[in-house]
């Protein structure tokens, strides 16, 4: 009986499947009625009141139904009127034009936009329609010609609000990804700057570039990333943080392993270090890998400045961050367990701020740290535990980078918590084991901690330090597969140029006597 009912069960799906499959294969082509097609795609866009169809005629005795239909708002309207109506409306052989040449005619002879092409599906149809393309239908032709009139309101270019520098280019990328593209394009004049594009998204169907110098970058590492990006199946992308933890090698850490920057400086200089960027449509973030941990320390002013000041700015960084992880842990442990430490004077001062407060150190740093409206009533902590908490705060602004000033802020209660459990030991081992996890992270195959752990030489001239530009000759290693970026005896020679001068100095004087 069971079986008897599954058979029945399965025989009754049979038939709507393949109704299903068979009028999904119907669907999909289009029709030769210009006025099929246009009630079908009334239907399929839900008679949206963004749809615009302007109809018209073609052929001898204007014989020849037609209509273009595009989406109010993402189009040129401009670029429509005057390279698409106007040259259909006014050119001479618009009547000899008919249902067998008409589409071939117009895209090579009369349509003066660089970009055209053709559809025979409804999946491509509606894809163009809402990309921005203007989509010509004519009667009697069971396929479209789409042209590229994408448009509509952008916003200009902008400085960066997020990385911010004194000396260096101000542009900052914005939500269009062919701007964003030309952006980079205008830096790197290579062909071999190299571009993928694909949608992701089952309902947004969001564009995402992949963007790499053909030659510099390992191509073992763009064939992950594009490996990573065609595997995503999800209904929609809406931000390129969306891209960043579908890809990424580690999810279990606080620590970002895929850069961001909004900045076509930053974009181009990693590029010709070997890495790959990811633009995605509509935001202004572009995503970098491979990402290394002392990356997020650096800034883009640092490579426009000399040496020495860029240097002392990213060593500052590097000892403001570690301020910022363990400033209000420090003082947790010496309150609580190491008294003796701290000079007597200096002690009973803090004694006796703490007198009136009714908190363990810990509650009262992982009070404060929890938010900052808590200074709104100051008046039950203690005025240092105020100071540690703004210094931790002005530290954490020191991060070039959010994300990592975001795990910072993280990571911060658990040096803590183990500073309240066992002192200075307990920072210790927090600080042991954060080091060990950012040792065991990857990007895309690449150790996190790279050229520190493991430990290359011949890479470490970006690094805590940024040596003279003459003498990083090379590229990063398990970067790039093209190692050399300079040739030899880029050194600058003061000595010769300043002998030059007094050689003419030594001739104007023997000329005058």
């Amino acid at each position: 009986m069971p079986s008897f009912f599954k058979n029945q069960k399965s025989k009754n799906k049979l038939p709507p499947q393949s109704d299903q499959t068979s009028s999904e294969q119907t669907a999909s082509s289009l029709k030769n009625l210009l006025s099929e097609n246009l009630t079908l795609i009334k239907e399929k866009t839900g008679n949206s009141s963004d749809i615009v169809i302007r109809h018209f005629k073609l052929g001898v005795n204007n014989s020849l139904a037609a209509a273009i239909v595009y989406i109010e708002g993402i189009v040129d309207n401009q670029a429509i009127q005057d390279y698409l109506l106007q040259s259909l409306m006014k050119d001479n052989q618009k009547n000899d034009l008919n249902d067998q040449n008409a589409l071939e005619l117009i895209s090579e002879d009369i349509v003066t936009i660089g970009n055209v092409s053709f559809a025979d599906n409804w999946k491509d149809l509606l894809s163009s329609l809402m990309s921005g393309d203007s989509l010509l239908i004519v009667d009697g032709i069971n396929r479209v010609l789409s042209v590229s009139t994408q448009g509509g309101e952008k916003r200009a270019i902008a400085e960066s609000t997020t990385q911010m520098v004194v000396r260096g280019p101000k542009g900052a990328f914005t939500e269009s990804i062919g701007t964003n593209l030309a952006m980079v394009r205008r830096i790197i004049k290579t062909p071999d700057l190299w571009l993928e594009s694909m949608k992701i998204g089952r309902v947004t169907k969001t564009d995402v570039t992949l963007m790499y110098i053909h030659g510099i970058a390992n191509d073992k590492v763009v064939k992950e990333i594009r490996k990573r990006l065609k595997n995503i199946d999800i209904d929609s992308i809406l931000e390129s943080g969306y891209v960043e933890q579908l890809i990424e090698d580690q999810t279990a850490t606080p620590f970002p392993t895929i850069y961001n920057t909004e900045r076509p400086d930053v974009v181009a200089g990693n590029l010709l270090e070997g890495r790959i960027a990811i633009f995605v449509d509509g935001t202004p973030f572009v995503l970098i890998a491979p990402a290394l941990f002392i990356q997020f320390f650096q800034s883009a002013e640092d490579y426009y400045a000399r040496f020495d000041i860029a240097t002392s700015s990213r060593l500052l960084r590097v000892f403001m961050f570690m301020i910022s992880l363990i400033a209000p842990a420090t003082y947790v442990a010496v309150t609580t367990f190491h008294q003796e430490m701290v000079p007597t004077t200096l002690i009973v001062a803090l004694a006796a701020q703490r007198e009136s407060v009714p908190f363990p150190a810990f509650v009262e740093a992982f009070f404060m740290e929890v938010t900052f409206e808590i200074l709104r009533e100051a008046g039950i902590v203690s005025p240092a535990m105020v100071i540690i908490v703004s210094i931790t705060a002005i530290a954490s602004f020191a991060t070039p980078s959010f994300d990592m000033a975001i795990s910072a802020r993280l990571i911060r209660f658990l040096f803590i918590l183990g500073a309240a459990t066992f002192g200075f030991y307990g920072i210790i081992l927090i600080l042991l084991m954060g080091v060990g996890h950012l040792c065991s992270l990857r990007s895309f195959g690449v150790p996190y901690m790279t050229p520190l752990a493991p430990f290359i030489p011949a890479s470490n001239e970006d690094t805590l330090l940024r040596l003279p530009w003459w003498t990083m000759r090379r590229r990063p290693k398990l970067i790039s597969d093209n190692k050399v970026r300079q040739s030899k005896h880029q050194k600058p020679e003061p000595p010769s140029s300043r002998g030059m001068i007094n050689q003419e100095m030594e001739g104007d004087d023997q000329n005058e006597t």
